[in-house]
Parts: structure tokens; C-alpha cells; sequence
């Protein structure tokens, strides 16, 4: 291969760009990573967090599958919390406040040293299409400075960079994130290629000048005492014994609000210059004053952004608005009479592509070869950004080397759920990942992420023999604790002083240890009084095994009914299937299906516009043809 030659090439270095990079490069193919600047390799532009609420796990399930972020956000950790503590173990979600320079340098750092792979700046202008295929297939790009590469496999995951206008009141600008270069050329080849692209937009707060705010007089947040890595390589040790700075708590008020009213016309999201739709679930601070107008005030948080910066972040006060008036909502904010911008708040408009156009390997179902990831695809969010990087990376790998593609379906990860979401029903605004959103969100918590996926990332070659058998010993620990407190008898005698201690009811008989930790407000370490021969566990062991008794009668429900969308989704559908000749199937769902081409029937099941009715009607077509299926 030349220096213009390679299998993969990869658009984009941010979030998803560096996990595909990264995947393809690990498994031996060599990779080109593109990026307009060196200088905004992972960067952190809208906020200087790694997971919280939904987002959390898909970190932990990026881990799980041999990703990268996970790790990397531990080494940058300035704060960590674990947020619903006071909820369920499965809406538990941990979130990192991160060093963001740190974080992009150490980035840019492994991306450098990485075996295999090939960082370079150049903007990409143009998909190049081999023109003596019979089916419309990529074989590289058009990049300036560089001209053509080759590649058999092409991942686009352009972030905000596509096609970027951001808005400051009245003054317009083609921009991408942090007044960086937009991507400019790459839309309209896209739209040449029969593409179908949409509008959206995300928006970022001011950051401000620490010594400019008076936390003396903010509510202080600090961060949780034992911290629980996103990473399996990470040492616990390491992260307890960091030393975390705080975040604080303001609220917007009266005034605030009467600011932002007053000059509701000034901004470009209510005067009509901003055209793309944003996302429901982080508004613009005017957005919200105007959408909720009977709340009183608006929880706001100063976030820090490193160790060795004084900028601090205003989490929730997201604005479009003029500098000036900027200026005079922030001093309406208590503590922050006196403070001083160093960034100003910016909305930014940019090009993705409509996601329905994907298979679930995120490969383009029209041109063959060509993948899509992260906020192009129409999601927000960096984490929602890496696990469809990795899994781009992992399928354009598969595909290249001949293996079966890793395809996750809901019930085994909210990755699988964040895909199926995008390619099956779309979206019409950037989509954000919430443990809502899937119907197994029991069986999908943090502490179980590499029970579920670890296999899938074997199978990718992504896993090495070192760490399969760490996580077989581990899987191997849980199953023999779980069945040794199931097994284990204790007597009124030895368990009654303990149970009286904590508040609980006493026992007559003999019991199981299992039962007695069921029970509501005991833990596993509050029984090591009676359980006294226990076995020294890992703390991760220890979180599953706890989990999975005190549940386990809501976690068999969803097990069943996780093993029922297994058979529906193994029924498979025929790609060549033609949809408008199969009798008793409505107009809609027939042109529905056509369109989004599901893979099997529970993702047709999942399409909008297709109705049980229709899924019976499919169900006999394919008992009839039993050779398709």
C-alpha cells in the first residue's frame, strides 16, 4: 500500500471518529483518521462531562466491547458522582466532570502511537465512487490538501463540523465548534450521491472566569467518596485517591427571566434566522424561560473544565443571544454579579443525515462501504457519538476481513437500543440516549455491561486472551457467590444481633443468606457479621451479586420477555423481499417497510406507520416461503 492507500478511511476525529479509528486500526487494517484540525482531536466542546443519566452506560458498554472512552475519561476525572442513588440500580448512572484539554491531549497522544493507524489534517471533499462495481460502493476520498485516497471502507462522522453556521444574536458565521473551520464541500456531494440530509442544531453556555464568581455565597457539590471507574483497566485505587474539585449549584430568577423576555426578538432561535431543529432535552436558557414559563427559576451548575484553566462552565444556560445581553442575564445570577466572559454562549446549525438510510451495522444501505457515526447520523452527545464510532469501526472491520457483522439488539445493550432507535424509526431532532428508552433497562445496568458484551467484542477481535480470561474468572466468581448465599442456611442465633442492629425483623428460623439480603435496606457488607467464612470478591463481583439477588424476581420477568424479542427478532426478513406485491399488507406499512428494509421482524415490528395487523400478514408471507427465511 502507498501512502494514499488504505483499508479504512475515517472522517472526522472526534468522539465516534476516534473509536472507529481506533477499531479498525486494532484489528489489523490500516486506517487514515482525518480531521480538519490536529489541534481538536477529542474535543470537548459543548461541556466538560463523561456520562450522567442513559450516557453513563453506554461508557461502560463502550468499555465492555474494547472501546476507549471509558478509560480515558478516568485518567481525566476532576469529579465523579453516581447519579439516582436514591432510585433502582438500573436508572444508577455515573458521571465524570473531565480535565478537557487533558482529555483531547492524551487522545491525540494514543491516536499518534496507535499501530496501524495514520492521523492527518486535510478537509475531505468528496466520496469517491468505484464506478466499474455494479452496486454503488466507496473506494476512498477527495481531500484538500492530498487529493484522492483509496479505501475500501469510508466512515463519515463529521460531529458539527458538516456544513457549520453558528449564531451570536444577529451575527451569523460559517463556523464550526469553537470558532474552529467548518466542513464545507461534503454536503452537497452527499446530496449528489442520493443522500437524503437534514438540519439540526445543539447550542453551547458561556464559560466564565473563576475568580470572577463568588462561590462563597453558591451551594457547593462535591464529588462521591469511593469512585467506581468506567474502565476495567482503570485501578480503583488510583481514582480514590485523586483529589476531586467541586462543582456549585445557581439558580436563574425573576430578573433573569425578565432579561431574556425582554429580548426574546434579538435572538436568532425565536427571529427565524435559525432554521435546524435542536434538542428537546438541552434547550437554549431562553427556550426554557419560554417553554416553562410558570417555573419560578432554572437550576444552573459552574462546572470546572480542568485542573489548569479558570474557565468555568454554566451547565443549563445553553443561549443564542447577543453578547450584551448575555453579559446582563449572567450578572442577574447570584454569585455571578461581577462575572466576566471568557467564551460567550453560541448556537451552531449543521448537516446530518437522515439515519433510516443505515443498516444496523451503520453502513449505508444504497452505497456499499460507506458508514455513518455520531452526531451525523442525528444523535447529541459524545457518548451516543463513541459507541456508534466503535460499532462502525467493529462492522467496517468485520467486513473487510470476512467475518459476520456485530449487529447488538436492544435487549442487549443501550447501544443497541440508541441504534435500533436511529435506523429503524429516525429521528426529527438530535436524539439523546435516556434509560427510558428501552423496555429492558433492568437487565442493562452499568455493573453487568461486560456480562453482556464482552463476547460480541471477542468475536471483533477486539478483546485479547488476557483480558477474556479476567473477565471469564469474573463471570466465574459471580455465578459461585450467587449460588453460595442461594445455598447458604444461617441460624436465628447468629443472624438476630445483626438484624436487630440495622432495624430489621428477626428471624424464628433458619434462613437463606440470599433472603435475608433481599430484604429492603440491607447490603451485602451489612451481613459480613454473619456471613463470616464469605470469600474476599472484588467490589464489581460484589455490585452484580447484590444486584441480581435483591432483583431477581424482576429481573427473570424481563429475561422472558428479552427471550421472546429474541425468537421474533431471529425471524429474518429477505432483503430482495417485495413488499408491494405481499396481499393484505396496508399501502403504508408496505411503502414503510420498503424504505427502511428491516432486517427482521421485530424491527419491522418497530417501524412507525406498521401495525400488528401488518406483522401477521408477514408472519404467514414467510411460513409460506420457508426458503427466504
Amino acid at each position: 500500500m502507498s501512502q494514499y492507500s488504505f483499508d479504512v478511511i475515517v472522517v472526522g476525529a472526534g468522539h465516534a471518529g476516534i473509536e472507529a479509528a481506533l477499531a479498525t486500526a486494532r484489528t489489523g487494517l490500516k486506517t487514515a483518521l482525518f480531521t480538519i484540525s490536529l489541534d481538536s482531536v477529542a474535543n470537548m466542546p459543548c461541556n466538560p462531562s463523561i456520562g450522567g443519566t442513559g450516557k453513563g452506560h453506554l461508557v461502560f458498554e463502550i468499555d465492555a466491547l474494547g472501546g476507549e472512552m471509558g478509560y480515558q475519561a478516568d485518567r481525566v476525572t476532576i469529579q465523579s458522582r453516581t447519579l439516582n442513588t436514591g432510585k433502582g440500580a438500573a436508572v444508577r448512572s455515573k458521571r465524570v466532570q473531565a480535565d478537557r484539554q487533558l482529555y483531547s491531549k492524551n487522545m491525540k497522544e494514543l491516536l499518534e502511537k496507535e499501530e496501524n493507524l495514520y492521523l492527518i489534517q486535510a478537509e475531505i471533499g468528496d466520496i469517491l465512487i468505484d464506478t466499474s462495481s455494479e452496486k454503488k460502493k466507496v473506494c476512498g476520498v477527495r481531500a484538500f490538501p492530498g487529493g484522492e485516497y483509496t479505501a475500501k471502507a469510508v466512515i463519515l462522522s463529521t460531529g458539527t463540523y458538516l456544513g457549520g453556521l453558528t449564531h451570536v444574536g444577529d451575527v451569523t458565521r460559517r463556523s464550526g465548534p469553537d470558532g474552529l473551520l467548518p466542513a464545507e464541500g461534503l454536503t452537497g456531494k452527499l446530496e449528489a450521491m442520493g443522500i437524503r440530509l437534514m438540519r439540526f442544531k445543539t447550542g453551547t453556555p458561556p464559560r466564565i472566569r473563576r475568580d470572577s464568581i463568588n462561590f462563597d455565597i453558591l451551594e457547593r457539590q462535591d464529588g462521591e467518596e469511593v469512585i467506581t471507574p468506567f474502565s476495567y483497566r482503570t485501578d480503583r485505587i488510583y481514582l480514590n485517591g485523586i483529589d476531586q474539585l467541586p462543582c456549585y449549584i445557581t439558580y436563574t430568577n425573576s430578573e433573569t427571566h425578565k432579561i431574556i423576555r425582554d429580548n426574546l426578538y434579538r435572538s436568532p432561535l425565536y427571529s427565524g434566522q435559525i432554521h435546524g431543529t435542536g434538542p428537546r432535552y438541552c434547550p437554549s436558557i431562553e427556550d426554557k424561560v419560554v417553554r416553562f414559563a410558570e417555573k419560578e427559576r432554572h437550576q444552573l451548575f459552574a462546572e470546572p473544565m480542568g485542573l489548569n484553566t479558570e474557565e468555568i462552565y454554566l451547565q443549563g444556560f445553553s443561549s443564542s443571544l447577543p453578547a450584551d445581553v448575555q453579559y446582563k442575564m449572567l450578572r442577574s445570577l447570584r454569585g455571578f454579579e461581577n462575572a466576566e466572559i471568557m467564551r460567550y454562549a453560541y448556537a451552531i446549525e449543521y448537516d446530518c443525515v437522515d439515519p433510516t438510510q443505515l443498516y444496523p451495522t451503520l453502513e449505508f444501505k444504497e452505497m456499499e462501504g460507506l458508514y455513518g457515526a455520531g452526531q451525523f447520523n442525528g444523535s447529541s452527545g459524545y457518548e451516543e457519538a463513541a459507541a456508534q464510532g466503535l460499532i462502525a469501526g467493529i462492522n467496517a472491520s468485520c467486513k473487510i476481513r470476512g467475518l459476520e457483522p456485530v449487529i447488538l439488539p436492544r435487549y442487549t445493550s443501550y447501544i443497541g437500543t440508541l441504534i435500533d432507535d436511529l435506523v429503524t424509526k429516525g429521528t426529527n431532532e438530535p436524539y439523546r440516549i435516556m434509560t427510558s428508552r428501552s423496555e429492558y433497562r433492568l437487565l442493562l445496568r452499568q455493573d453487568n455491561a461486560d456480562r453482556r458484551l464482552t463476547e460480541f467484542a471477542r468475536q471483533a477481535g477486539l478483546i485479547d486472551d488476557e483480558r477474556y480470561a479476567s473477565f471469564c474468572e469474573k463471570m466465574r466468581m459471580e455465578k459461585d457467590e450467587t449460588e453460595r448465599l442461594c445455598t447458604l442456611n444461617v441460624s436465628p442465633t447468629s443472624a438476630n444481633d445483626v438484624l436487630r442492629s440495622l432495624g430489621q425483623t428477626e428471624i424464628t428460623n433458619g434462613a437463606k443468606m440470599a433472603d435475608l439480603l433481599r430484604r429492603p435496606g440491607i447490603s451485602y457488607n451489612d451481613l459480613a457479621p454473619i456471613d463470616v467464612f464469605r470469600p474476599k470478591l472484588p467490589e464489581a463481583v460484589i455490585e452484580t451479586v447484590e444486584t441480581e439477588i435483591k432483583y431477581e424476581g424482576y429481573i427473570k420477568r424481563q429475561l422472558t420477555e428479552a427471550e421472546k424479542q429474541k425468537k421474533i427478532e431471529s425471524r429474518l426478513l429477505p432483503e430482495d423481499i417485495d413488499y408491494s406485491k405481499i396481499k393484505g399488507l396496508r399501502l403504508e406499512a408496505a411503502q414503510k417497510l420498503a424504505e427502511i428494509r428491516p432486517a427482521s421482524l421485530g424491527q419491522a415490528a418497530r417501524i412507525s406507520g406498521v401495525n400488528p395487523a401488518d406483522i401477521s400478514v408477514l408472519v404467514i408471507y414467510l411460513s409460506m416461503k420457508p426458503e427466504d427465511n
